[in-house]
């Protein structure tokens, strides 16, 4: 674990890292500007190119127009989401970074059947070969030392418990916008003229894998439109 020292005024006592009571004091975009400053290089931005994903990509495309941007495609997802990478690829000039699976297995061959079996052991399968591996290998041949994700405490449990600066496999990973409501967002994307997801617009409130997404009028809760209910966290995260 690195000792920091704040440049920000004023400076905690203790480690910064540490100090999350501090960081959430500061804005998102100070949290950027001091994570790239006191914490290790290769800086990355991670994006599923999901409902609200423009707000980030324009944080982080403010302050260094140059960070990585990676894009973990399952091959699966939907024709507005391709779009939607473009639109924002060219929005902002992206330095965009695309990892796909490398390897094959049942649900990769027809993701729907990852469905049919009960328990989740297939999905997590799934989600480790078309997410969580390509990712790994993107953090490894960019020599990531830092990512920077723009999940949110209000869209999980799992994700409630989570602070700015965390420390996950290896890696520092940095929330900016940790703390922001779905209000704080809309007001984000209003100012700056920045666009949704174009299927917000047809009822999702996230947006995800073809076979395994749901608009909220097909879901109970909303935190269980993806994948279906049966797991939040694709593995990325945990």
């Amino acid at each position: 674990m690195h000792n920091i020292d704040l440049a920000i005024k004023p400076q905690p006592q203790q480690s910064a890292f540490l100090d999350n009571k501090y960081l959430i004091t500061l804005s998102p975009i100070q949290r950027i500007e001091w994570a790239l400053q006191h914490l290790p290089a290769t800086h990355i931005t991670s994006s599923s190119f999901g409902i609200q994903s423009a707000v980030m990509l324009h944080m982080m495309t403010s302050v260094d127009a140059s960070i990585p941007v990676t894009l973990t495609d399952t091959g699966h997802l939907f024709p507005e989401t391709y779009q939607f990478i473009e639109q924002l690829s060219d929005k902002f000039d992206l330095n965009l970074h695309i990892y796909k699976a490398t390897q094959s297995s049942l649900p990769q061959e027809n993701p729907c059947e990852v469905f049919k079996f009960e328990g989740d052991k297939n999905l997590k399968k799934y989600h480790h070969i078309n997410k969580v591996e390509p990712f790994e290998r993107a953090m490894k041949e960019l020599n990531a030392k830092t990512w920077f994700s723009g999940i949110r405490q209000e869209q999980s449990m799992h994700r409630k418990s989570l602070s700015v600066v965390e420390q996950l496999r290896g890696h520092y990973k940095v929330h900016p916008i940790i703390d922001w409501t779905q209000a704080d967002i809309h007001n984000y994307l209003t100012k700056h003229k920045l666009p949704y997801h174009p299927m917000k617009h047809q009822g999702y409130d996230s947006i995800g894998d073809i076979h395994s997404t749901l608009p909220l009028s097909q879901s109970t809760e909303k935190n269980y439109t993806r994948p279906r209910g049966m797991q939040r966290e694709c593995g990325l995260h945990v």
